[in-house]
């Protein structure tokens, strides 16, 4: 707004439209009608402001994070049944697809899609955006203090987020303690060791824009092991 505001007096000085504007607004009180006053850049940017969001929603990041926890959650089901087949515990003599299709877990699977677009798509974007802002530049230091900073904040907070909410729409909120007890440990160590080196990657390499986008196709694996952990 403050270019199209300096852009606005730059045209207003000019010499030749300055004239023509003056003799439009002579025109007008001739005809009784008072002049017309030039938009404010506050007034324009309040214009602006009431016609959209304060806080804009990152839906293509979540869009990308529903779709790759959906896939994840998917192929965990798909080798869970697979495993149960070749070990003989599945009764069911159905052929393969057919039997993925009707015994497959719909709900889980939504869940999962539900916590990437909701929690994980815009909460790692805000995320990523924060660092950004904090260390914008790309040096080894910054490099190496948004790793660190990603392994003890953001991994912690997936875990947290993914199990509650997981346990949440599942109606089992009263053992969730005792998930958190047996598996948030492991399932934390295990996160480290898988994202310390994508982060390296992930900031090193990768533009703030396709860093959802990146940790989301990553992710996948990362999504296999949680729905695993989760529904054990």
């Amino acid at each position: 707004m403050k270019a199209i505001g300096s852009f606005g007096d730059w045209w207003w000085n000019l010499p030749s439209l300055r004239r023509r504007r003056n003799n439009d607004d002579h025109r007008g009180r001739r005809r009784g009608g008072p002049p017309r006053e030039p938009l404010s850049s506050s007034s324009s940017e309040s214009i602006g402001q009431s016609s959209g969001w304060p806080v804009e929603f990152p839906f293509r990041q979540a869009v990308t994070a529903a779709c790759l926890t959906f896939t994840g959650d998917t192929i965990a089901q798909v080798r869970d049944r697979i495993v149960d087949r070749r070990r003989g515990r599945s009764a069911d003599s159905k052929e393969l697809i057919p039997d993925m299709l009707l015994n497959h877990d719909w709900l889980r699977a939504l869940r999962m899609a539900s916590y990437g677009f909701l929690l994980y798509g815009p909460g790692s974007d805000a995320w990523y955006q924060f660092l950004d802002r904090c260390m914008p530049k790309q040096t080894f230091v910054n490099l190496s203090a948004k790793v660190i900073l990603n392994q003890i904040v953001l991994v912690p907070c997936v875990i947290v987020m993914v199990f509650a909410w997981n346990y949440l729409w599942s109606g089992k909120l009263s053992e969730l303690s005792s998930k958190y007890q047996n598996d948030a440990i492991p399932t934390l160590l295990y996160g480290v060791r898988f994202w310390t080196p994508v982060s390296v990657v992930n900031f090193g390499m990768i533009p703030l824009h396709a860093r959802v986008t990146f940790m989301s196709t990553c992710s996948i694996f990362w999504n296999f092991y949680l729905s695993n952990t989760m529904n054990k």
